[in-house]
């Protein structure tokens, strides 16, 4: 499939790379078909490009990249919905919100992306009774890292 995009022109998207959102990003109710765009002046960010809406495009990292203490507990409710068998095929994003003063980038780590690779449904998670906020601040966690993260093995607890 061909999508026309704002940011990166036309781009040819193999169908088993569409994401379909479970649960839509919150403000993005109507769009629910996205996919990830890697470039490799943006490493480690990607852009989730919107399939539906051109001008769409948000910011994502895996947050262990930054945040290498992250966790997460999700409901098994959640992991039903999407359908996961196992939870070493879901892949984390946060999005990231990056001014034009680039040390006021921030990660979103309340609302959480999970993307089951398996089957590529994926959704936005708010998490309720944690301490995550919107707005991480990337560049302190790169002040406050005493050596360079280490993704661990897991990210994701079910519950």
């Amino acid at each position: 499939m061909f999508i026309q995009t704002v940011r990166f022109g036309q781009l040819k998207v193999p169908d088993e790379k569409l994401i379909k959102m479970q649960k839509p990003i919150l403000g993005f109710e109507r769009l629910s078909v996205y996919c990830l765009v890697e470039k490799e002046e943006f490493r480690p960010f990607l852009w989730l490009q919107s399939v539906e809406d051109p001008a769409v495009a948000f910011i994502v990292v895996k947050p262990l990249v930054f945040f290498p203490d992250y966790r997460i507990e999700v409901h098994s409710n959640e992991l039903a919905e999407l359908m996961i068998s196992c939870p070493d095929r879901v892949e984390t994003y946060v999005i990231v919100t990056m001014p034009e003063d680039a040390t006021r980038m921030s990660a979103n780590l309340q609302g959480p992306i999970l993307i089951n690779t398996e089957n590529n449904r994926a959704k936005q998670l708010v998490l309720v009774n944690s301490d995550y906020r919107v707005k991480h601040s990337i560049f302190d966690a790169l002040e406050d890292a005493a050596e360079p993260a280490v993704e661990p093995e897991e990210e994701l607890v079910g519950v």
